[in-house]
């Protein structure tokens, strides 16, 4: 998983927008996304959607709209999560439309960079847990009752398991680097770099690394920090 080159900072982050009208708007988004709805303020939050596996689609800026609710999600993603969300959208009243839109939470993909949110580069079949406690704690609802891809995430939650592979931010001299640094330990999977950035004579970078070269990190290579996303 290695990329070639590091892109410009001000490289646009795209987004679009899956709009959701009707009086059954809420049931069926209750029943498909991590965040509880109850009682969603206008500001909105952070979901994630998951495939039925439990495995990160993408992550959703919900927020509730015109008697409905959209969803904003990056736009290279937004075609499979619509026919995700349509794969449960049987006999439900209410609509299911697209639409690009102009802007979103962030607008390059160095602002992302800069967030540590895992982008279409990151959503590599994982589950919410390898992405981090934060991102679970602001996505999803543990109390709210059942939805898609629920299951694994409530069993990890809730026994506290180790997940194999940890979300990442890391800077140093060269995209090179940085990927061997990622790259060092563990077996075969989603590890190195995922999305990477040029700025000011250094690359700074999104990705992933095996559990096992947690105790590593500092120590095999001083020009290069990662950071391990909580």
């Amino acid at each position: 998983m290695s990329l070639q080159n590091a892109i410009d900072e001000h490289e646009p982050f795209l987004w679009s927008r899956i709009v959701v009208r009707g009086p059954a708007s809420e049931a069926l988004l209750q029943g498909q996304l991590s965040q509880d709805l109850t009682g969603l303020r206008e500001s909105g939050a952070w979901s994630l959607l998951l495939d039925p596996t439990s495995d990160v689609l993408c992550t959703v800026a919900l927020a509730p709209s015109g008697g409905g609710y959209e969803l904003l999600v990056a736009r290279s993603l937004a075609e499979r999560a619509l026919a995700r969300l349509r794969r449960f959208h049987l006999r439900v009243d209410c609509t299911l439309s697209l639409e690009d839109a102009e802007r979103g939470p962030y607008n390059t993909v160095g602002e992302q960079i800069d967030r540590a949110e895992p982008g279409p580069a990151e959503f590599l079949g994982l589950t919410p847990q390898c992405y981090g406690n934060s991102l679970v704690e602001r996505t999803v609802s543990f109390t709210k009752g059942c939805f898609t891809g629920q299951e694994l995430v409530a069993r990890l939650d809730a026994r506290g398991s180790s997940v194999p592979w940890r979300f990442v931010s890391a800077r140093g001299p060269s995209l090179s680097s940085i990927e061997e640094v990622l790259s060092a330990k563990g077996p075969k999977g989603p590890k190195g770099v995922t999305s990477a950035v040029a700025r000011d004579g250094e690359v700074l970078a999104l990705g992933f690394l095996h559990r096992s070269a947690l105790e590593d990190l500092g120590h095999d290579d001083q020009r290069v920090k990662v950071t391990v996303i909580p």
